[in-house]
């Protein structure tokens, strides 16, 4: 029998042994947690009792990962993602987003930033976003004459943000092991992301103030808006967007009323938004929007529609999942399904649906959820094997006995976290460090994380370290050799750019990922601005 220290020396070779030499992480994992028990405790667990012993807790761990009802949330997001990205949704918001930015310089690269915000808040995933982006805005930026590195960085970049963004995958799976909540994640990661978000805009709009010829202007079309009536068409559209919502709540709150479901009722919570109060409130920014589009003319409302509509379907499904999640109606699981018939709903009022759609996105679902699910099986054993093995209270022990400062604590987690997200994929990394790291993360004393701000609550700790936890993931996206987000994008590129160009514009936008990460590791109350 091996002591731990030895298996934890051994454990971390061979996982980097075996990923080196192509083995999937899945099957590398489950290798491993056969070898750490075997180690541990001799051959003899595999010949005991059945049912009985260390194998059958290891089993035990990944019964309860796998029926845990929230997962169910994942193969739900991933099968939307790929619903819009095989539908027209997608390429019509590009198209509305491009009218109101064509005549700003670099306004091609800000809208694909906003759109990947916006497809972030739609399905949280990652790849698909990447893949899409490439296939829309890649082809446009390149012949306008857009520096290759630029458009490369703001896809690969804006793509990745799905990681941050609710209702980030990432942050299911976190809450999911930690048993912390996922509504609380995504209220804590909505100011991180975008902030994030907002560093890649300003970072657009510094590089080509400064450098025009990264970002020419496009010729200005036959039907081109002057800039003045162009915002005023932006104002009506908004206005017409805020006068549709106000009308559908105003009339949600009157259902109430008449039926009598918002009485206030001593031990049951109140619907949110939808108290005899809100009456009043709902029907003046009801009539104000509407006095608004009556000074508009009905001329410039039916243009402003006609130049924006393409964003309406994007903001039906973010309003269906995270409206009903916050609006206190569903939970994270119910909330996936509401937004995978929100766009099957309307692909088909698109006329865009068909069987051939649906069976690829169904075969594209199940592929990447039974890696997810493989993943997560070989993750959970080695994780449980070596936490039976007394992995978690050999490192916790020599931590506490370095006596090193807390921050210092948090900076060394986070380096392995860049170094295991450059080698690993996300979901290996949150089932088998998390276990290991967040008992320590909770030990350390609240007062001392961070450099500014207030201090958070205790029941905050674990909330802000899975935030900290995705930020390092969007870097893990961009990391150099492994970096996913270059595979997806090398796909669909044109044959001229190769891996290493891929790479190399992603440098500035690593820096500004790590400056995000620094803020949010200095000033921890970032994330307690909605809690």
């Amino acid at each position: 029998m091996f002591d731990i220290g030895t298996i934890s020396i051994i454990l971390f070779f061979a996982i980097i042994a075996l990923l080196a030499i192509g083995m999937p992480l899945g099957l590398a994992s489950a290798t491993l947690a056969i070898a750490v028990l075997g180690m541990k405790f001799g051959p003899d667990f595999l010949y005991g009792r059945f049912g009985m012993g260390p194998l059958n807790i290891v089993a035990q761990r990944i019964y309860g990962i796998l029926t845990g009802y929230v997962l169910i949330s994942v193969p739900l997001f991933i099968f939307m993602a790929n619903l819009l990205e095989r539908s027209g949704i997608a390429a019509e918001m590009y198209s509305s987003l491009n009218v109101w930015l064509s005549r700003t310089r670099g306004g091609i690269a800000i809208v694909t930033s906003i759109m990947a915000v916006i497809m972030a808040a739609m399905s949280g995933i990652i790849g698909g976003e990447v893949v899409l982006l490439g296939l829309i805005a890649l082809p446009q930026m390149l012949r306008l004459g857009y520096n290759q590195n630029l458009a490369i960085g703001t896809i690969c970049a804006s793509g990745s943000l799905g990681t941050m963004i609710p209702p980030s995958i990432v942050l299911i799976i976190y809450g999911l092991i930690t048993e912390t909540s996922i509504k609380a994640l995504f209220t804590a990661s909505f100011v991180p992301g975008f902030m994030l978000a907002s560093f890649f805009i300003i970072y657009i709009i510094i590089r080509t103030q400064l450098r025009p010829e990264d970002a020419p202007l496009p010729e200005p079309g036959p039907d081109e808006v002057e800039s003045g009536e162009k915002t005023k068409l932006f104002l009506t559209f908004l206005g017409t967007i805020i006068a549709g919502f106000s009308t559908l709540l105003f009339l949600r709150v009157v259902f109430f009323t008449i039926t009598g479901q918002n009485e206030v009722k001593e031990g049951v919570d109140l619907i949110t938004l939808g108290t005899p109060d809100y009456i009043l409130q709902f029907g003046i920014f009801m009539l104000v929007a509407a006095a608004f589009l009556g000074l508009m003319g009905i001329a410039r409302v039916k243009t402003a529609w006609n130049m924006g509509k393409g964003l309406v379907a994007p903001i039906i499904v973010i309003g269906v999942v995270l409206g009903s999640i916050y609006g206190g109606i569903t939970g994270i699981t119910e909330a996936a399904g509401m937004g995978v018939i929100a766009v099957l709903i309307l692909t088909i009022l698109r006329r865009e649906f068909s069987l051939p759609l649906l069976w690829d996105s169904l075969k594209r679902t199940l592929k990447s959820t039974g890696t997810i699910i493989w993943i997560t099986m070989g993750a959970t054993a080695l994780a449980g094997a070596y936490t039976i093995a007394g992995g978690p209270a050999y490192i916790a022990n020599m931590i506490v006995g370095a006596e090193m400062p807390t921050m210092l604590v948090i900076f060394i987690m986070m380096l392995m976290f860049l170094f295991m997200g450059a080698l690993m994929d996300w979901v290996g990394i949150v089932l088998l460090v998390m276990p290991v790291f967040l008992p320590i993360v909770l030990k350390l004393p609240v007062e001392e994380l961070g450099f500014f701000g207030a201090p958070l609550e205790p029941r905050q700790v674990a909330i802000w370290f899975g935030v900290l936890f995705c930020m390092n993931m969007q870097v893990s996206f961009l990391s150099p050799p492994f970096g996913p987000a270059a595979f997806y994008l090398k796909s669909v590129a044109p044959p001229h750019i190769s891996l290493t160009d891929i790479f190399k514009g992603f440098l500035p936008f690593i820096c500004i990922q790590i400056l995000a990460l620094s803020i949010l590791v200095a000033c921890p109350s970032i994330i307690t601005l909605f809690l």
